[in-house]
């Protein structure tokens, strides 16, 4: 059966467990064929077989605890959903912060009548109101008999606020065994109130790991002028249809994508192609939605609408990239589905260790233990570790023309130790030009030109379109021609003012008998080395000089293999060429290896052969005929412009063409995960230091010779964690892991 992809909101995700239970409960529906929920983006990317209902999706993860919103549409302002999750955290944080300052502030003075009472009005609020989320995902984990870092806050500031409760309502239980009947609703109101300003903040933060998505979006403009039985109007740019024709006055963004039907203008398309210099278009030409009309006006025929335009689709790629899974997230998310249920596990211990075997008073400690132990606990930094920095890596990625398809290419891309590059297209220009011009004594350079290209005028070969237009560029003008004749293989001949004129190859010149004198065969010769073809002009019966030609390299060519081997790659060429032209490109642009005479269907094999000898290969191709070994490589980066580009093939796509983005990518690439690495690093690090002074480990150092006094305020008398600056801490390491990330966007190729 059919199968479709669709990505989904998803509300009430906190931490990697929460990650694990919604793909859970979403695999759990029948017709759902994958599923891939990100954190940090907060949506649900699932594949379903097409009888699959939203309802039952919806439901399966209301179930546990989590809401599904409506499909995403493809470009939809990603500002706005964050902006609504930001509004609503910061009134929650804004009102549990109004009623949990006065709290603190009384814990501070004389106790007066009737002030536990009032502790605890305000502290209700804090905990079922503004905390109501915490209980609402614990409950949601619960049913499905799982636990998550809601469990943890749950239950570490229901125990403060409860045993408060006690103490209040019944302080007798207390002081019959000798204790002092203490209220802890600072503690339990201030966790609520740290870890919503955690979320808050993180929230704001994990917005602008978008910042690249929101740019492409609002570059697409709002409305578009349609001509429609002869009247221009001004429509939605939603309602604009296939076959409408459009009007684009100077100054305008181009709607939708389309084929210039009236008119002439410039367009900049920078924002695709990265060519600062705007592209003359006349009728017939292609026109990209949300490029620049600089010139003059302009009407076009819409081909290309809705999530079918160049800019959608790359928004529609660079989201998915930012929603798929790297390798080490997929461990993460492993780990973390076994997080929460250790830390209750030591939460229970370190509370039995201290009532049986702590201070004085016993219980008093070991319950504070429990709590703080549980409030550090911290596995939304391990949640968030992998998913922001990805989001704002392949964002950063797309604002340089670099489309990263998903977490996983970008993973393997840091590794790659060689580059095999395809020569046509790719290192090459993909077009022959006219690099030399040698005429005889009795002619000059420009004769000889001007003559081959009237001669030539009428071609359509390849060779002739290039002798042609190197004419042109010179301004030199074209001459009558008539009795022209082709002789395939060979060349042409024609006559133009009054001269009887042979243009072709060797062969040609010998099959008429036409000798080289000595120095022009010798130029001949040393071009050949070079890889360079040469046709030779013949005029009445006398060789008066010869035109070479060759595919010249893309102008970044060198700089590009030199910055690659200074990143330590080795890096081949693959084409279909011969060795000669081939070896003589290679030396000219500095490249180690090559593989020529190559046909099409057989560079996946070469491919095979680099990864055989233990290497770590990108291929880079034009994406089309280079399918196959782009498939058969570790990473395939697809070299594109445009509308032409293929953006489906490659697992890289360089949208711009220019070589230098080769370097980029894995510039990006190696930046991306050493951000990565270090954000794991900090959220492994900070729960195996934290969690064990949460428990208590630190009196063994100072429970006999006591705390020094500037720490006391932290460890207060005898080495134990105060719960309230657990929560802060817990609530600051998801905001230092999203704020590592946020880096990523200083990156600069």
């Amino acid at each position: 059966m059919a199968t479709q992809k669709t990505t989904y909101p998803v509300g009430g995700m906190t931490c990697a467990s929460c990650v694990v239970h919604v793909e859970e409960a979403l695999k759990s529906v029948p017709g759902v064929v994958s599923v891939n929920v990100n954190l940090a983006s907060e949506k649900a990317t699932v594949e379903y077989q097409a009888d699959t209902d939203y309802a039952d999706l919806k439901k399966a993860v209301e179930e546990v605890g989590y809401e599904l919103g409506k499909e995403a549409k493809p470009m939809e302002d990603v500002s706005e959903t964050s902006q609504r999750e930001v509004r609503k955290v910061r009134n929650w944080f804004i009102i549990a912060a109004i009623l949990t300052v006065p709290i603190l502030v009384m814990m501070f003075v004389h106790e007066f009548t009737g002030m536990k009472y009032l502790l605890w009005a305000l502290a209700t609020p804090v905990q079922f109101w503004a905390g109501w989320r915490f209980y609402k995902g614990a409950w949601g984990a619960l049913k499905h008999r799982t636990t998550d870092m809601n469990t943890l806050i749950a239950v570490g500031s229901s125990a403060a606020y409860f045993y408060s409760v006690v103490a209040v309502l019944f302080p007798n239980i207390f002081t019959a065994g000798g204790l002092t009947a203490h209220v802890y609703f600072d503690t339990s109101a201030a966790i609520v109130t740290l870890i919503l300003l955690g979320r808050f903040l993180e929230a704001r933060a994990k917005g602008q790991t978008s910042e690249a998505i929101k740019k492409l979006i609002g570059m697409q403009p709002k409305t578009a002028i349609v001509v429609r039985n002869g009247q221009e109007q001004m429509i939605p740019i939603e309602d604009v249809q296939v076959g409408d024709l459009i009007l684009v006055k100077p100054g305008e963004r181009v709607p939708v994508d389309g084929i210039l039907r009236e008119g002439y203008s410039s367009l900049d398309e920078s924002m695709i192609t990265g060519e600062s210099i705007p592209i003359e278009k006349k009728v017939g030409d292609e026109v990209i939605g949300a490029t620049i009309n600089k010139t003059g006006s302009f009407r076009f025929e819409a081909t290309k609408v809705g999530k079918d335009t160049t800019l959608a689709r790359i928004v529609r790629l660079v989201e998915e990239a930012q929603g798929s899974k790297a390798p080490v997230q997929r461990l993460a998310d492993v780990i973390a589905s076994y997080f929460v249920p250790i830390v209750i596990g030591i939460a229970v211990a370190t509370f039995l260790v201290w009532f049986f075997a702590g201070p004085s008073p016993s219980l008093t400690y070991a319950f504070l233990n429990f709590v703080a132990v549980l409030v550090i606990a911290c596995p939304c930094a391990l949640g968030l570790a992998t998913p922001t920095a990805i989001i704002v890596g392949t964002g950063k990625g797309a604002e340089q023309g670099i489309l990263i398809r998903s977490a996983e290419a970008l993973e393997r891309a840091h590794k790659i130790n060689a580059v095999l590059l395809d020569k046509t297209g790719t290192l090459t220009q993909g077009k022959p030009s006219v690099t030399d011009v040698i005429a005889m004594a009795t002619y000059s350079k420009e004769k000889v030109l001007r003559l081959a290209a009237s001669a030539e005028k009428n071609s359509e070969h390849p060779l002739a379109e290039a002798i042609v237009r190197a004419t042109a560029e010179k301004g030199l003008e074209l001459l009558p021609v008539s009795d022209f004749n082709a002789i395939p293989g060979l060349g042409v001949e024609a006559t133009v003012d009054r001269k009887k004129l042979l243009l072709g190859n060797l062969k040609l010149m010998q099959s008429r008998n036409l000798s080289l004198d000595g120095t022009l065969n010798e130029q001949a010769n040393g071009l050949w080395t070079q890889g360079k073809t040469v046709m030779f002009l013949g005029i009445d019966g006398q060789v008066a000089g010869l035109i070479a030609l060759a595919d010249t390299i893309k102008p970044d060519a060198i700089d590009t293999v030199r910055r690659l081997h200074k990143m330590g790659m080795e890096v081949a060429m693959l084409t279909g060429d011969n060795h000669r032209t081939a070896e003589a490109i290679a030396k000219q642009v500095g490249i180690d290896r090559v593989f020529a005479e190559v046909l099409p269907e057989h560079k996946a094999d070469e491919v095979k052969k680099l990864r055989s000898e233990g290497k770590v290969v990108a291929m880079v191709g034009d994406g089309i005929n280079d399918a196959p070994a782009l498939a058969q490589a570790d990473v395939g980066i697809a070299v594109g412009t445009g509308t032409d580009v293929a953006m489906e093939t490659g697992d890289i796509t360089l949208i711009r063409g220019d070589l230098s983005s080769i370097v980029t990518a894995i510039s990006l690439s190696k930046r991306t995960m050493r951000t990565i690495r270090q954000n794991l690093f900090w959220a492994f690090a900070y729960n195996t230091i934290l969690i064990p002074v949460a428990a208590g480990v630190l009196y063994l150092a100072f429970g006999h010779s006591g705390v020094p006094s500037g720490l006391q305020f932290i460890l207060g008398e005898h080495g134990f964690l105060n719960p309230i600056l657990a929560a802060a801490a817990m609530a600051l390491s998801s905001v230092t892991v999203v704020m590592n990330s946020l880096r990523l966007r200083t990156f600069k190729p």
